[in-house]
This record gives C-alpha cells, structure tokens and sequence, in this order.
C-alpha cells in the first residue's frame, strides 16, 4: 500500500474541521491519472461544499468525458466551509484537488461551474485559496487559465474580471477540445496569453472577457461590451450546442461521496431543456430545445450505476420531469426493475398536472416522503402572465389526487413579485394553500400543506429581463401578507430571505462593474451568501456603500426597470433565441397573453402514458417560435418509438383507490414495500481495517459505506420490517474521528448463502482505499451478535517527537523513548490508584485508571502489521480496555493523564477487538457459543 496515503497534507488537523471526508478524497469509482501520461490537466471547482456538489448532475457528466479522454484529466475541487477556510489561512496552505492533492495553481486550467449568482463570492475564496491570481489581469503564462461554464456563464460580466474564459452551453464537446487546444497553444510558445485567448475565441463557444472593448449605453446606464480587440474574435457569442445529448451516455460510474451528498443518491439527467416557456425561467430559455435521453439508455444508466455504485435510492431528473415523452411507462419500468435490487425512486421536478393516475399509483407504492409541485403563481391571471399553461383545475385535480392515493404532506411553490402582480395575486397563493389543505383533510387526517414562496429575480435571456424587481420593503410587505393568512388558516409558510434575493437581483443584470462589488464583499468577509444562515449583511452593506460611493452609482440603476431598446451587458452572449421573441413574450406578459408550450398540443395536461393513445391523438404539436429550428414530425415519431420500446402498448388499469396503504398492508404480511419475501437468511461476522481517509469518516458515514459496498458486491442484504426498512447489520464499537484500526467488526444478514473465502474476495473487489475486508465468518442462528460477544478492546497510542520532548523535556530516539514510557508506565503502576478526571456530556467526571484499563506497556508502530507500513516508525502506549459496562477512558486520556499532553483521537489506532475464553483473547471471527469470562475476570 501507498505510506504517503496516511500522510495527508491537511493531516495534523483535518480531524478538527467538520466533516473531514469532504477534502481527502479516495472516493470509490474516482479516477487518478499520472499527470506526466497527459497533455493538459483540468481541475473543476464547484463553488459550494462538497456535500453539495457532488450531488451536481454536469460536474459527473464531464468528469467522466474529460477522463475517458486519453490525454486529458480532470480532477475535483470544493468550497471549503468556514472551519477549514480558517485552518488553511492560519497554516499557509493552499486548496488541494481531491483526487491527487494538488494545489489549484498547479493545474493547466482550472475551472467553475457557476450555478447560482450568489457563489461568486466563493470563487474567489477558491482562486485565493489555490495560489491563483484572483483578477485576470494579474496572471501570466505561468499562471493556470481559469474557465467557467454553467447557467449563470451565459451572462458573464459581474465574473469578468476573474475568469479568463466562459464557456456558453453545451460543455460535452467543446470543453475538451478547449483543453486540448490551450495545451497545444502552450506547447507551441511564441504567443502572449491574450493571444493564446483569442486562439481559443476564434473557435466559438466560449467568450474571453479581456479581449472586448466597453462603453456605458445611455439608455440604461450599463457597460456593454461594444467592440472585439483582435481580428477574428466574434462580436456575439454563439452557445456551444450539443443536438443529440444521447451521444454522451450520462455517466454510471462516477465517484461515491464518502460524506453524505444533499442528494445522497443515483440521480441521472432524462432530458436536457423545457417544452413549457415560463417566461421568468432562465433555463428554460437557454437550454432549448427539448433534448430527451433515449429511455432504453435511462433504464439501463440507472440500473448499471445502481449495481456499481450501490445505491439504495435513484432518482430521475429535469427541469420539468413530469413533460418527459413517455415519463409514465418509464416510471413504471424502473420501478418494476428497482424493486427486484430493494432501491427506490425518487422524481424531482414535477409539475402539478404532470401525473396521471398510473404514475401516482407507481410512485405511491414506493415513496414515503410529501410531494412538491410548483404553480407558481396564485390566480390564473398570473399564470397567463408568466405563461403558466396550467389551469387551477389542473392544480387542485392532481392535489385531489394525490391526497385520495393517501400522501399526508403537500409543498407548493410560488413566486412572488412577478411582473404586474397585485395583492390580490399574493392573496391568491394564501387561499390555493388553504383549499389544497381543506381537500386533504376531506380525505385524511395530519395533513400538512407548506406553502414555500421565493422573490423574483428578473434574469438575463427571459422576457422579464427588463421587468423591474421589487424593493426589499416590498418583498417584506407580501411576505408578510401571506405569513398573516397562514396563521389563520393553517397552511405552513416559507419564505426566502429578502437580502438573499436583493443582492441576486443586482448580481444578476450587473456589469463589469459589478466585479468589484464581489471582490470587495469577500474581503469583508462574505461566503456562503447563498445560505439564508451565512448572508453577510453587514459586509455587503459595506460593500455597496463604498461601490455606489466610488463608481458614482445607484445600485436602482439594475434594479429599475430596463429600456427596452438599450443595449444590456449579456446582449453578445448568443444563446439561440430569435431577435425579437423575448420582446415579443414580454409584451405579451405584460396584456396577460399565453403562449403555447413546445412540442405538445396546447393545454395538454399530461403526456400520453400508451402507444395506442398517442396514435389516436392527431392533434397538432404546437411550435413556440423562438426561433430554434424543432422538427415536430420526428419529435412525434421518437414518442411513438419510446412507448413501444418500452412495451406501453395499451392503457393499464389504476392500483386502486389507495396505494400507500396497500403497501403499509404489505408491510404488515411480513413483506417490504418492494413487494416481496426475502427468503432465508444468512449471517455472516465480517473483519476490515479502518486505515487513511476512510479513517476520518465518522460512524454514520460507515453505516452508509457498508450497505454499497454490499450492493456493489452483487450481494441481496436483509432488510428490516417497516415502510423504510434498513439493512439488518450491526457493528463493533465505534471509533473516535481520525482513529485508525486494523481489526472492526460487522454482523450482516444476507438473504444470499456464500461460502465466507468467496464473500471475502467480493467485498475487497469494490471496498474504496483505506477499508480492507481481512476476514469473513459464517454465523449460526445461535450465535451471539457482534455486540456481545467482543470483551476487550487493544489501542495504541502513538507519540510524534514533539510530543516525546514535552513529556520528557528532551528529544529521543524511538527506542529511548519506548524505555522511558515503560518507565513512567512502571512508575504509575506501583503508585496505585490514579483518578482521571474527564468530561462526559457537559459534566465532569472522575474515573478510576484501574477500573477501566487492563494492560498498559510500551511498543512502537513498527511492531504491528500494516500499521508499521503505513505510518513512520514512532513510540507508543500500549493498552488493553474492556468493552461495555460502566465510564470508560478514551484512549488518548489516559495518555494524557500519564504524561501530560494533548493528545486526539487521530494518535490512537485500534489493534483488535477481542472475546475472552479460558484459552485467552480470541478474535471475534473464531468466537462461538462456548462460555467467557466476565469483562474484568482476566485481570482477577
């Protein structure tokens, strides 16, 4: 094994920070490349923490093209959360990748992905942090080239000053021929770094902010960019466009989270693009036209990355789910095909007309959580006004719906603020809580309706562009008004935070200008602004003062609403819209006017769930306009293709009138909601090691390590009774944060009979780096759980030479040292009793050294297996403890108390835990139902 695996560079202090697992890497399935095999390195930094970004759909789609590109890799980094932030500032240490622990500054090209407006801030603490000059004007060739992509890249100008290159659209095909073409440009030399960017701008697809010219529109007051400074660069930036995303399976092999994800489950893209056109929507605008994924290739994406990955839950996903061609018989297959692997699925995006009563009777016999839906506004005047093709019919017909198949919690999602909108819209949304919540509780009690309401924030490439955003007062105002009507009628209210959305707005339709509002809102200390919790007013605050103050602005200047005919800092950034609809939608908006949605007939409610219904419909699909060529014909024809494929040949009768409670009376038969009988049960007693990264994930990230591995093994694991079940498994005792070991144990029931040496050679072929599977056992019916049957536990705590000469006052040889602990442990043995006092839940304890420790004698790491192979040879404290009973003594206390250090958790390793016969300490795999000593008999 690697030593230098052990020997992490944030090492000596990652146990501090929470969840350390979020900046070691060695996740299972990820990739690690030589960088002398490649042409050009590429680190992708998500601008958010890790729990976060692992959950990104594109950050897995590119991971796996860049990588599965020969001459190219690509690693990952995160925002590290204010703990560790601080820790690297006060140790002078930079931001590191996961994969190969390099600094950012170290990469060719270092990336973005830019989500949401309000993570730039974090950016910058990732470019600082990563030794990058933060400002593009400021890097040489030596320097990376610092790129950036996502929804927000298409209006670039508030990153201007940072990113030295914006990929716009689609990056499946242009991003490595962007990193293939820098490392060419590099090798060749002769160039300036301008130069080099405007090799790379020639290409199209990608806007370079450094090589434009600006002026001030007298209209609006805005910087715009005006003019090209080299021959060759285009004025207006045409998206990258990707026709067929099916051409890129989306990834089933992407890397594990080690801590647990937001999303901590197997989520694959259906569909890219949005057939409705609600006019506030930027994404659905800048990613037309609809693309959908062949659904042969989803079912067999999600079931491949379940079996590799060892998932217990997918999810399938798209800015509208619910619109998918042929959602509902896709729904059904992966459903029929998950419950045979016990996974369930999850669907997000989903419209309120969007399921039928099929579609709910599939989900309804799985899922045990409430469902979302989004009418987003509270009359119908306001749904026409954003092109809402719903009507409330369809609304409180599907709620209808979804209360009588037996689900108890409803959240409903508005937006307030919207072009036009008045206090009778705002009432609007109190009273379809109140309704939807007055129809639950017809059909059952506990009902719960949230009505969760966010400000509008008028986007770039929408026809609400020029819309002006309300005041914070305003918002303050309606929110309010509807926090009133809650209390009165019993709906639950969310709201998002006015500031949140108030610097959105300015962020959002800003200019180069707005760079410098950025940066200095991060040197005053702004993170997370995203996070209602972590928002830094005051620095903000600060921030526009001094921004309005110096640059002779009014920050209403981009919040006002915008001429028209001005010229606006994102209009060079081409994202395929026809000149003149987005005008066009807005004036309608403005007259309440619908639109139609894309690719289906006008109103239609759902799409068709059979072949032979959807040949019988031949009304006409309907073609927004906008400008991107669709070609209907075909469109219908790929449906007609998907349903059959899919063998949703004729209609299929509903469940019935109660799906959730047929699966609660499974549940009580003795079967799991998966519908099944588990068969006969095996146990087995399992023994790992617990060594580099996978020895700072804490417990509960173990307990979801352990299950995937099972699945990844090809392994059927026994569930419990309830409408969750859980794996039926159970540990050893837990360790502290940081502690190595080289003997834990795990009691699992397999519903599979496998001979131990084959489940052994199973487990170590998908268990991730760190967890060695070193032993497995058969257990009997009679057979004592894992629990009762280990009696002593054997650490080592190891002394670093610092902590040698604070203890003895002098520096040692590692075999000096031993002597002198063996000495001081001689000492302290023959003085009798020693009370240590310690700290057990807030309140201070004293216990007895005798009482709770065995054995205490010196060693060094080098006696003992892999641990001398992995770690420098030092001194250390031998001690055997019992397991259970009354107050114990951490390892490192006792320690402490003996020598006078401080030492943690992460200077301790576990050597084994042991079951005690007449015979003496035996392993717990060897342990069978023959008598033992009591916990302290030995020692008697």
């Amino acid at each position: 094994m690697n030593a230098k695996r052990d020997e992490h560079p944030y090492g000596s202090f990652i146990h501090r920070v929470e969840k350390p697992a979020r900046y070691l890497g060695g996740e299972y399935q990820s990739v690690i490349k030589r960088w002398e095999d490649v042409r050009c390195t590429f680190c992708l930094g998500f601008p958010d923490i890790y729990d976060i970004g692992m959950s990104h759909m594109g950050t897995k789609i590119l991971y796996s093209i860049v990588n599965k590109t020969e001459d190219l890799v690509m690693e990952r980094c995160f925002t590290p959360w204010f703990d560790m932030e601080k820790e690297l500032r006060e140790r002078g240490l930079p931001l590191l990748s996961l994969e190969t622990h390099q600094p950012l500054c170290a990469f060719d090209v270092v990336g973005f992905s830019l989500q949401y407006e309000m993570t730039f801030t974090n950016v910058l603490t990732m470019l600082d942090l990563g030794g990058i000059p933060l400002r593009n004007e400021h890097r040489t060739l030596a320097d990376p080239l610092v790129i950036a992509g996502g929804p927000t890249a298409t209006h670039p100008e508030p990153m201007a000053p940072f990113i030295d290159a914006f990929l716009i659209g689609d990056a499946e095909e242009r991003l490595p021929r962007l990193l293939q073409h820098w490392a060419a440009l590099k090798a060749e030399g002769g160039r300036t770094r301008l130069e080099m960017l405007a090799e790379i701008a020639k290409e199209g697809g990608v806007y370079c902010p450094d090589l434009y010219e600006r002026e001030i529109d007298p209209l609006s007051g805005l910087l715009y960019v005006s003019a090209t400074k080299f021959d060759g660069v285009p004025l207006l930036v045409d998206r990258a466009f990707l026709d067929d995303i099916s051409r890129y399976r989306y990834p089933d092999d992407s890397p594990v989270a080690v801590a647990e994800a937001i999303f901590d489950r197997m989520s694959v893209e259906i569909a890219r693009g949005c057939t409705e056109g609600c006019r506030f929507c930027q994404a659905g605008m800048i990613y037309r036209p609809v693309r959908e994924r062949d659904p042969e290739e989803v079912v067999e994406t999600v079931l491949s990355a379940i079996d590799k990955g060892g998932y217990d839950e997918a999810s399938i996903t798209s800015l509208s789910t619910a619109d998918y061609s042929c959602i509902s018989p896709l729904i059904k297959t992966l459903m029929d095909k998950l419950r045979e692997r016990k996974v369930s699925l999850g669907i997000s995006s989903l419209r309120a007309y969007g399921l039928n009563e099929q579609t709910l009777d599939d989900i309804a016999s799985v899922k045990a959580t409430g469902l979302t839906f989004a009418p987003e506004a509270g009359t119908q005047r306001m749904r026409d006004v954003i092109n809402k093709n719903i009507s409330e019919e369809d609304i409180f017909q599907t709620c209808e719906r979804v209360f009588r198949k037996g689900w108890k919690k409803v959240k409903l999602y508005f937006i307030i603020g919207l072009p036009t909108e008045e206090d009778d819209d705002v009432i609007g949304i109190a009273r379809m809580g109140r309704q939807a919540l007055e129809m639950g509780r017809q059909h059952q009690r506990g009902v719960n309706v949230t009505v969760s309401v966010s400000s509008h924030v008028p986007k770039p490439h929408t026809p609400f562009q020029w819309a002006a955003m309300d005041s914070m007062e305003e918002i303050e105002r309606k929110q309010q008004i509807l926090l009133d009507l809650s209390k009165a009628w019993g709906y639950k209210f969310r709201r998002h935070d006015m500031q949140v959305s108030h610097l959105e707005g300015i962020i959002t339709r800003g200019d180069a200008r707005a760079g410098w509002l950025i940066e200095r809102a991060w040197e005053l200390g702004a993170r997370f602004d995203g996070w209602d919790e972590h928002l830094d007013w005051e620095a903000w605050s600060a921030a526009l003062a001094e921004w309005e103050a110096g640059f002779d602005l009014d920050r209403q200047t981009f919040l006002n609403t915008l001429p028209v005919d001005a010229r606006l800092p994102w209009d060079h950034i081409h994202v395929g819209l026809e000149d003149g609809f987005l005008l066009k939608e807005y004036r309608k908006a403005l007259s309440s006017r619908l639109s139609p949605p894309c690719g289906k007939p006008f109103r239609a409610s759902v799409h068709h769930t059979n072949l032979a219904e959807a040949k019988a419909d031949e009304r006409r699909l309907v073609c927004y306009d906008c400008g991107i060529a669709c070609d209907m014909t075909k469109m219908r024809e790929d449906r007609f293709d998907f349903l059959e494929r899919l063998g949703a040949l004729e209609e299929r009768a509903p469940a019935g009138p109660n799906a959730r409670e047929a699966a609660h009376e499974r549940v009580k038969k003795g079967l799991t909601p998966h519908d099944f009988a588990q068969g006969v049960p095996h146990r087995y007693r399992i023994r790992f090691t617990k060594l580099g990264a996978v020895s700072l994930q804490g417990h509960l990230d173990l307990v979801r390590i352990l299950p995937r591995m099972m699945r990844r093994a090809g392994l059927t694991t026994f569930y419990s009774q309830g409408f969750s079940p859980k794996p039926v498994m159970s540990f050893g005792p837990a360790l502290g944060l940081g502690a190595r070991a080289l003997g834990e144990y795990l009691d699992v029931t397999l519903a599979d009979d496998v001979a131990p040496d084959a489940l052994l050679e199973r487990l170590r072929r998908v268990a991730p780096e760190g967890l060695y599977v070193t032993g497995v056992r058969s257990l009997g019916n009679q057979d004592p759980a894992i629990s009762r049957v280990i009696d002593v536990l054997d650490t080592i705590v190891m002394f670093d030479p610092e902590h040698i000469e604070a203890a003895f006052g002098e520096a040692l040889s590692t075999e000096e040292a031993v002597a002198r602990i063996q000495a001081r442990i001689d000492v302290v043995r023959e003085a009798g009793p020693m009370p240590i006092e310690v700290v057990r839940k807030k309140r201070a304890r004293t216990i007895e050294l005798w009482d709770v420790c065995e054995e205490l004698r010196a060693t060094r790491t080098d006696d003992h297996g892999e641990l001398g192979q992995r770690l420098p040879d030092r001194p250390c404290l031998w001690l055997r403890q019992p397991h259970g009973g009354g107050g114990s003594l951490k390892p490192q206390e006792i320690a402490n108390a003996i020598f006078g250090l401080e030492l943690e958790a992460r200077h301790t390793a576990r050597l084994g835990c042991w079951a005690l016969t007449k015979t003496g300490p035996v392993d717990p795999l060897e342990v069978g139902t023959e008598p033992r000593f009591a916990k302290l008999e030995l020692r008697a």
